[in-house]
């Protein structure tokens, strides 16, 4: 789902974390991979709405995390380099592997460093959002202000370099988690915020089963611009609108109703990094392999339960063992020594 990224948090020493960000992750990471895994199962009625809802938030829940824990983000010799040893450098790694079975399977090598290719979105976008936090900072209303940036994104066909729809379309997010502060997290864990936070992800499913037929996934990817879709400005911005406000609604649902206390997953929420990165290779693998058996109901409750088996299995000790040269990678070699204030 370190401060770079909602998914692997550089915070204090585990006895010192408040597992409920890392509850949150990890239960978040488990929603991206069973519906990355159901993707190619929407032609089940369920599958398709259950992709809708997920889809809704489950980025959107990252990007908020993302932007509470680069708070501090300065341009400082330490934290620049934290920025590339694990966004930049495990972009271009995965950019790499993610290309290898194109070229396995097609024949076909293509690898554009500026034009992200499937999960890799996010760190590139990550990297953007990061770089502009103290930027956020220093506006009066800087809410208001990556909504507009959102909605104008949608007025113009942006170029697929830097994934700058998705950046710009998304932005709110990362913004909103800027202005958050710890009383807001403690304020969700009223009771009576907890229920309302299980009634309205309760709802959001219901409505979500309701439309699912009627709105274009699209709107979900903020991938294209309000003409591709098949809007004008003005429908295509409400939408946008509607859909920021249903993303942040659903986030702050989602979280009202996370555990707050420690639990058997909140150690594989300290590493959701490696089941984001990782998970992908398996869906392609996996999407090989789906049959008349997949494209029912029992079908894609099994594929979806196996995703919450391996988003575990892919944060697990042996894993990021074997698989932490590239997703968190050694790059003390390639800088400086940190110069001491004097």
């Amino acid at each position: 789902m370190s401060v770079a990224t909602p998914l692997r948090a550089v915070l204090p020493p585990a006895s010192a974390r408040d597992p409920f960000f890392d509850n949150a992750k990890f239960l978040a990471i488990t929603l991206v991979v069973s519906g990355h895994l159901i993707e190619d199962l929407r032609d089940v009625p369920a599958a398709h709405a259950a992709y809708f809802f997920v889809y809704t938030f489950h980025m959107p829940l990252f990007i908020v995390l993302s932007g509470y824990l680069s708070r501090n983000f300065t341009f400082s010799s330490g934290k620049a380099r934290k920025l590339i040893s694990t966004l930049a450098v495990p972009y271009v790694i995965f950019e790499l592997i993610y290309s290898l079975p194109r070229l396995i399977l097609y024949g076909k090598l293509d690898i554009s460093l500026l034009d992200p290719y499937y999960l890799t979105w996010f760190l590139m976008s990550l990297f953007l959002w990061r770089l502009s936090t103290p930027v956020w900072q220093q506006l009066r209303w800087p809410l208001v202000i990556a909504v507009g940036l959102s909605l104008l994104s949608g007025m113009s066909r942006l170029p697929d370099e830097l994934s700058m729809n998705r950046t710009l379309g998304l932005l709110p997010f990362y913004v909103l988690g800027l202005m958050l502060r710890p009383e807001h997290f403690e304020w969700l864990r009223r009771r009576w915020v907890r229920v309302a936070g299980a009634v309205t992800l309760a709802a959001g499913a219901v409505l979500a089963f309701a439309i699912h037929t009627s709105v274009k996934t699209e709107w979900i990817r903020w991938r294209h611009a309000n003409d591709v879709i098949g809007v004008d400005d003005l429908t295509g911005s409400l939408i946008r609108l509607g859909m920021l406000a249903a993303g942040a609604l659903l986030v702050a649902a989602f979280l009202a109703i996370t555990p707050s206390r420690r639990t058997w997953y909140s150690g594989l929420g300290m590493a959701t990094m490696y089941a984001y990165l990782l998970h992908g290779l398996v869906v392609k693998v996996a999407e090989r392999f789906y049959g008349d058996w997949s494209q029912t109901l029992p079908g894609v409750v099994a594929v979806a339960l196996f995703g919450v088996g391996l988003a575990a299995l892919l944060c697990t000790a042996p894993v990021r063992r074997v698989t932490r040269w590239a997703v968190e990678p050694s790059m003390s070699w390639a800088f400086t020594r940190l110069r001491r204030p004097a």
